[in-house]
């Protein structure tokens, strides 16, 4: 590594502050403000389109549901499938940290996907394509805490803007907390927030009229490549896939970067306006 240069040394306490028994850390700070910046984009999003605003408090709770639930398997079962399955009991205990973008992003297709058959006015493809948006934005506050939290660490190097993770979670060794690292999390950080503009400027171009299968095609296209590219600088995660030519984030990514190519080819212009349900309770 470069001795001329001082890297920047992280190190600070995960948690932000302590009441009693309870612990608020800055990542469960960045994700909350994720789910709520996204609550009031959806908000904003329904009573633009005339949609019944009220209906954004049920989506809230399958979107939260959806995301912990899918996020928690998806790392158990994409990344320590061998841990969690010798003492089932670890499935439950989130605590311990362990989340992925990947497992995530199936659960909260699956909860648009029961939250649409009780809504006939706000069908699958329209939904997502307003979800994508949030979700974006809500990765890019998630990754910001992930850099708080000192995890989803980079490889080594001796770029300028390295840094060294002191207490950085995966790292077995002093000698490996010292070297200094890519703020990989910074730069998905960056990624995500880039991607939630361009899917936000293209809903304010089309609104109502804004194609079905544009947005979350276009979503997991971005969302997914980006990822793809940068696992190369990521450590990897998952044991068994250490002498794999791919990681598993890499490996999981392709299929969703080839839904959204086909989502994109297969977009289908929205329904004129008069035909859709009017609002039950428009506020």
């Amino acid at each position: 590594m470069n001795p001329v240069i001082a890297y920047l040394q992280w190190d600070i306490n995960r948690v932000l502050f302590e009441l009693g028994p309870i612990k608020i850390r800055y990542y469960g700070l960045f994700f909350t403000a994720g789910f709520i910046c996204g609550y009031l984009l959806l908000r904003w999003m329904y009573r633009t389109e005339k949609k019944n605003v009220d209906d954004v408090d049920s989506l809230l709770i399958y979107m939260v549901i959806g995301t912990i639930i899918g996020a928690r398997l998806g790392h158990c079962l994409f990344y320590h499938p061998a841990y969690f399955f010798e003492k089932p009991i670890r499935f439950l205990q989130i605590w311990n940290g362990g989340l992925a973008s990947h497992g995530a992003a199936i659960g909260i297709t699956l909860s648009a996907w029961l939250y649409s058959r009780k809504h006939p006015d706000q069908p699958l493809l329209w939904l997502m394509d307003r979800l994508a948006i949030p979700v974006a934005l809500a990765g890019f506050f998630i990754r910001i805490g992930n850099f708080f939290n000192s995890e989803i660490l980079g490889r080594a190097t001796d770029v300028p803007w390295a840094i060294v993770f002191v207490n950085g979670l995966g790292l077995d060794t002093r000698e490996e907390q010292l070297l200094p690292r890519h703020p990989v999390m910074l730069y998905e950080s960056f990624c995500y927030g880039c991607i939630f503009l361009v899917l936000y400027l293209l809903y304010r171009k089309y609104r109502a009229e804004t194609p079905r299968g544009l947005l979350i095609g276009l979503f997991f296209i971005m969302v997914f490549s980006a990822r793809f590219v940068l696992e190369f600088f990521k450590m990897r995660q998952a044991e068994f896939a250490q002498s794999l030519p791919l990681s598993v984030g890499q490996m999981l990514s392709i299929p969703l970067v080839i839904a959204g190519i086909v989502l994109l080819l297969y977009r289908k212009p929205a329904p004129p306006i008069d035909a859709a349900s009017p609002p039950k309770n428009q506020k």
